[in-house]
């Protein structure tokens, strides 16, 4: 089979290697294709604690395909099924799953790109967030993931004030149903427009989902008094400082809503993917980049450099 293997940083190469096989309890995807995570571009860049080359597929983990073989002690899945599984080697053609780490698709979306495990964790911040009708939700950061939560809010009935850096993608969060977009520039102007929005109230729930300082900080002063910071972004080059007295005084709740238990991925993937059929989120417009699986790099590329018209970039096999 062809994987892509990151040989060096920023250094990507398409290679022959052996198909594997499903041990007990694993299922074995042709893989359809592979959404590019952010949380690559540590590895894609060359941070010290990485060693090279990596394993062939990785650091995929944003697979979806067909079973094509199962292991010993499967049950309830079999060969043609169509899947969005959590894998970890999924820049291939071919990748392993653990049979509980794999959620069916169903019919109505038999032409649909699902790339389970950013939807999931989009559901699983909403889920945390508590978000609940009659609110109003400042989105900090429109990206691929802020855009998908701004849909969620959006349908739970929340008023959506949505902040970017990116003109383009405040015109993705007003299709996604923000009523308020604010340009992310100037500190202070973007305080004052959030406070003539919420008549001085400020915002019930606050998602930051950029990863960087500034924007941290921002939406710590955006959130309301017993209101809840709701912390998304990916914040891994270094650390952060925080306005801990202005989080006393308005007495905040801060959440971390970050999963690391496999089992929570696969949770939140299969409402993402249910939700995804009733038409409350819709991540295909957000697909905006699609390159065949020898052009890893390029899109790894445009995950760091976030070109205009960017949101998310899919390799397929």
């Amino acid at each position: 089979m062809q994987a892509c293997v990151i040989a060096s940083p920023q250094q990507a190469t398409l290679q022959t290697v052996d198909i594997p096989e499903p041990g007990p309890g694993q299922v074995l995807l042709r893989l359809e294709g592979s959404g590019v995570c952010a949380s690559s571009l540590p590895l894609w860049e060359g941070r010290d604690w990485f060693q090279y080359p990596q394993q062939p597929g990785a650091p995929g983990h944003e697979g979806w395909g067909r079973v094509e073989a199962v292991g010993a002690g499967v049950s309830g899945l079999a060969r043609g099924d169509r899947v969005a599984a959590l894998t970890y080697r999924a820049h291939a053609e071919y990748d392993l799953a653990e049979a509980s780490a794999t959620v069916r698709l169903p019919e109505a979306l038999a032409s649909a790109a699902v790339p389970g495990e950013p939807l999931g964790c989009a559901v699983n911040i909403f889920r945390r967030s508590q978000i609940e009708r009659g609110q109003t939700v400042a989105i900090v950061g429109i990206g691929f993931l802020g855009a998908l939560l701004t849909q969620m809010a959006a349908h739970a009935g929340a008023r959506v004030i949505a902040l970017s850096r990116r003109g383009f993608s405040l015109d993705f969060a007003r299709a996604c149903g923000a009523a308020h977009t604010i340009a992310l520039d100037d500190h202070w102007k973007v305080i004052e427009q959030v406070k003539q929005l919420t008549e001085g109230r400020w915002c019930e729930r606050v998602i930051e989902a950029t990863g960087l300082q500034w924007p941290l900080q921002l939406a710590g002063e955006l959130t309301a008094e017993r209101g809840r910071l709701v912390i998304a972004g990916y914040h891994q080059d270094g650390m952060r400082e925080v306005n801990v007295q202005l989080w006393n005084w308005r007495g905040i709740d801060v959440i971390n809503a970050h999963e690391r238990d496999p089992r929570m991925y696969v949770d939140g993937m299969r409402t993402a993917v249910d939700w995804m059929s009733q038409g409350i989120i819709d991540p295909e417009p957000l697909y905006t980049h699609r390159l065949p699986l020898d052009r890893l790099g390029e899109a790894l590329e445009l995950t760091r450099n976030r070109p205009d018209g960017f949101m998310k970039a899919l390799v397929t096999a």
